[in-house]
C-alpha cells in the first residue's frame, strides 16, 4: 500500500511540475512575442505564477518525501485556509475600491486625470473583486470545507485544490490588472478578455473535477443539501461562462477579441448570463453556506428538509429564465420581455421559501440572536436576502421598470443582496471557519463582532436608502414634463439632485470598510493564536471541534 501511494505521490508530483512548466511557458509566449504592453506584463504573471507554482511543489515533495502524508482520517484544509485568508484581503480591497468610485461621484477630481483611476476603469475592478475575487474565494474555501465534512471524505486530488486556489488567485491578478490597463470586453460581470477567460475555464473544470470526486468517494450515502447549492452554482457558472464568452481573438498576441454574437443576440446572450451570474453565483452558491453553517452555528437541524428540496429545484428551474427583465423597453421581443417578468415574479416563491428556512432553522434558539453576533450576521444576511429576492421582483414588473431602469434604485437593489446578503453570510462563515480551521478555541474577540456587525449594518442601510431616494427621484425628474410638453429638468440638474444622496452612500461605504477591517484584525489575531479577550462570552460552538468540551467533561 505504501509503495502504491508513493508511486502516485511521485506521479501527481511529476504532473503538477508539468503543469507549472506549461504555464510559465504560456507567459514566456506572452511576454516576447506580444507587442502590447499590458499583455507582456500579464505574460510576466504567468511566468512568475508557473515558477511559484514548481518552487511549491518541489519544495513540499522533498519535506514529504518517505513520510506517509495522507491518513484515511486527514481533512485537506491547506487550500481552505489560503481561501480564506485571501477573501479577506481580496474583500477589503474590493470595499476601498468600491468607497474610491463611490467618492468619485461627488467629487470627480478624485478621478486624478490618471487613465488607471477614472471611474470607468476602476468600477468593474470594484465588481469584480467583491463578487469574484471576495465572493469566489469564499466559496471555494466554504464548499471545500462543507463537502468534506458532510462526504466524511478527503478532497480529491493531491494537487488539485492547490491549483484551483493558486489559480484562481492568478485569475483574479490578470483580470484586475487588465481592467486598470484599460482591457476589457466591457460586458457586465464579464469584462475580462479571451485568454483570462480561457485560464479560468481551466481552473474552473478542475474545480467541477475536484468536488465531483469528493462526492463520488464519499462515506457518507447521504448528499447534504448544501452540496445540491454549490454543485448547481459550479455546473451553472461554467455553463453561462461558456456560452457568453464565446469568443475569436485579433491575435493570439494581442489582447482585443470580438463576441461570435450581435446585436439583440449579444444582449440577450450577456443578461442571460449576467442575471443567472448573480442567481448561481451570487444566491445558490451562497445558499450552500447559509444551509450549513445556520444550523452548525446555531446548533440546529434544517427547519424543514422538504422545504429544501422545494426550494432547490424551483429555483434551479426558474431562475435561468429570469435575464430578459434587464432589457425592458429596449430592442429585445416583448413576448421575451414578458418571459423575463414572469418568471422574476415567480422567483418571489422559492426565494421567500429559503428564506423561511434559514430563519425558522433557529426555532427554539432564538436567545443566540442576543449573546452570540456570528449568529446576528448570519441571520441579518438571511433577512437581507428575503428584502432583495422581494425587491428584485418588484423591479422587473414592466410598470415599476419604467422608473427604475438606469436609476440609482437598481444600483441600491444590487448592494442590498450584495452587502446585506452575500457579504454578512461570507462575515458569518468567515468568523466560523478560522478557529476551525486554525485549531483555536474561539475567536480573538467577540465584542469586535459586535461592533463590526452594528458599523456595517449602518453602513448598509445608509447606501441603500440613499440610494433607494436618489434613484426614485431620478426617475421622477426624467419623466417630468412642463405644460407646454418639454423636459422640465435638464440633465446636469438631475446630475446635482444627486450630490447629497452620493455623499450619504459614501458615508455608508466608509463604515462598511471600517467593519471589515475590524473583522481582518480580529481574524488575524485569531490566526496568530493569541489569547482570546472575552472567553467567557465565546459560543461552545465557536471552538474547533477538537476542542470543544465532550458531554463527559
Amino acid at each position: 500500500m505504501s509503495n502504491t501511494r508513493a508511486e502516485w505521490e511521485a506521479l501527481s508530483d511529476t504532473m503538477a511540475l508539468v503543469g507549472a512548466a506549461l504555464v510559465a511557458a504560456l507567459g514566456l509566449v506572452f511576454a516576447f512575442m506580444s507587442t502590447e504592453a499590458p499583455l507582456v506584463f500579464h505574460g510576466a504573471l504567468f511566468v512568475l505564477g508557473g515558477v511559484l507554482a514548481a518552487v511549491g511543489v518541489l519544495r513540499y515533495a522533498k519535506l514529504t518525501k518517505g513520510a506517509d502524508t495522507i491518513s484515511d482520517g486527514d481533512y485537506f484544509d491547506g487550500p481552505i485556509r489560503v481561501a480564506t485568508i485571501a477573501a479577506v484581503f481580496w474583500g477589503i480591497a474590493g470595499f476601498v475600491v468600491g468607497l474610491v468610485i463611490a467618492l468619485q461621484l461627488a467629487f470627480p477630481a478624485l478621478n486624478l486625470d490618471l487613465p488607471w483611476t477614472t471611474f470607468g476603469r476602476l468600477r468593474p475592478l470594484h465588481t469584480s473583486a467583491v463578487i469574484f475575487a471576495f465572493g469566489g474565494n469564499v466559496l471555494l474555501a466554504t464548499s471545500f470545507y462543507v463537502v468534506q465534512r458532510t462526504c466524511h471524505a478527503r478532497l480529491a486530488g493531491r494537487w488539485s485544490p492547490w491549483f484551483v486556489v493558486w489559480g484562481f488567485q492568478l485569475f483574479i491578478a490578470v483580470a484586475g490588472t487588465g481592467y486598470l490597463l484599460g482591457i476589457t470586453q466591457g460586458k457586465e460581470y464579464a469584462e475580462p478578455e479571451w485568454y483570462a477567460d480561457l485560464w479560468l475555464t481551466v481552473v474552473w473544470v478542475v474545480y467541477l473535477l475536484v468536488f465531483l470526486g469528493t462526492l463520488w468517494k464519499r462515506k457518507e450515502p447521504h448528499i447534504y443539501v448544501a452540496n445540491w447549492f454549490y454543485l448547481a452554482f459550479i455546473v451553472t457558472v461554467a455553463m453561462l461562462h461558456l456560452v457568453n464568452n464565446a469568443m475569436l481573438p485579433v491575435s493570439l498576441t494581442g489582447t482585443k477579441s470580438y463576441i461570435v454574437y450581435s446585436g439583440v443576440q449579444d444582449a440577450m446572450t450577456q443578461w442571460w448570463y449576467g442575471h443567472n451570474a448573480v442567481g448561481f453565483f451570487l444566491t445558490a452558491g451562497f445558499l450552500g453556506i447559509m444551509y450549513y453553517f445556520v444550523p452548525k452555528r446555531v446548533e440546529r437541524p434544517v427547519y424543514s428538509y422538504r422545504l429544501s428540496i422545494v426550494h432547490f429545484w424551483t429555483l434551479i428551474f426558474i431562475y435561468i429564465w429570469a435575464g430578459p427583465h434587464h432589457l425592458h423597453y429596449t430592442a429585445l421581443p416583448d413576448w421575451a420581455q414578458t418571459l423575463g417578468m414572469t418568471f422574476s415574479i415567480m422567483l418571489w416563491m422559492p426565494s421567500w421559501g429559503g428564506m423561511i428556512n434559514g430563519l425558522m432553522t433557529l426555532a427554539g434558539a432564538w436567545d443566540k440572536l442576543r449573546t452570540d453576533p456570528v449568529v446576528r450576521l448570519l441571520v441579518v444576511s438571511v433577512a437581507f436576502y428575503g428584502m432583495s429576492t422581494f425587491e428584485g421582483p418588484l423591479m422587473s414588473i414592466k410598470a415599476v421598470n419604467s422608473l427604475s431602469h438606469y436609476t440609482d434604485w437598481t444600483i441600491g437593489h444590487v448592494h442590498s443582496g450584495a452587502l446585506g446578503w452575500v457579504a454578512m453570510v461570507s462575515f458569518g462563515a468567515i468568523y466560523c471557519l478560522v478557529p476551525w480551521l486554525w485549531n483555536r478555541r474561539g475567536l480573538y474577540s467577540i465584542k469586535l463582532v459586535e461592533w463590526h456587525f452594528w458599523i456595517s449594518t449602518i453602513g448598509i442601510l445608509l447606501y441603500i436608502s440613499a440610494m433607494w431616494v436618489s434613484g426614485i427621484t431620478q426617475g421622477l425628474m426624467w419623466r417630468a414634463y412642463d405644460k407646454l410638453g418639454f423636459l422640465q429638468y435638464s440633465f446636469i440638474e438631475t446630475v446635482e439632485a444627486m450630490r447629497p444622496y452620493y455623499l450619504i452612500r459614501a458615508l455608508g461605504g466608509l463604515l462598511f470598510v471600517l467593519g471589515s477591517l475590524i473583522m481582518a484584525y480580529n481574524i488575524w489575531r485569531t490566526i496568530r493564536g493569541d489569547a482570546i479577550r472575552d472567553e467567557a462570552d465565546q459560543p461552545e460552538v465557536a471552538a474547533a471541534p477538537a476542542l470543544r468540551l465532550q458531554p463527559a467533561e
